[in-house]
């Protein structure tokens, strides 16, 4: 039993790690935290209902998430080699795009949400 708290200890601490690393090195992902906390803090002064604070929530979620994958095949590409290839192009632009619409429907949600609440 032991062992195996030990073993998610050190799982935590190394995603807790990860999370920490994305805020110091990684600007785009500061960019979408800020974002993420303005949209969260607009939901809490507007007094947006539950369900639509819930979706603004999950809406975060996936952006970070996301972000963080696009981060990791990044990373993991220029691990792999940093000379040129096709393969490697491919996989960092379709992670960009991945992150791409992530954003794009993140801004349509909070556009959804928040535009009747400014303009009613």
């Amino acid at each position: 039993m032991f062992k195996r708290l030990r073993h998610h200890h050190i799982s935590f601490t190394n995603a807790v790690n990860g999370i920490l690393w994305a805020f110091t090195t990684q600007p785009n992902f500061l960019i979408h935290f800020s974002l993420s906390a303005i949209a969260l803090w607009a939901g809490i002064y507007l007094q947006i209902s539950r369900l639509e604070m819930i979706v603004i929530v999950f809406t975060v979620i996936l952006g970070l998430t996301a972000e963080m994958i696009n981060t990791s095949i990044e990373a993991m590409t220029d691990l792999i080699t940093r000379q040129y290839h096709q393969d490697a192009k491919i996989a960092k632009d379709v992670s960009a795009g991945m992150m791409l619409i992530t954003a794009i429907g993140s801004v349509i949600v909070a556009a959804y949400i928040f535009i009747p609440q400014l303009t009613g």
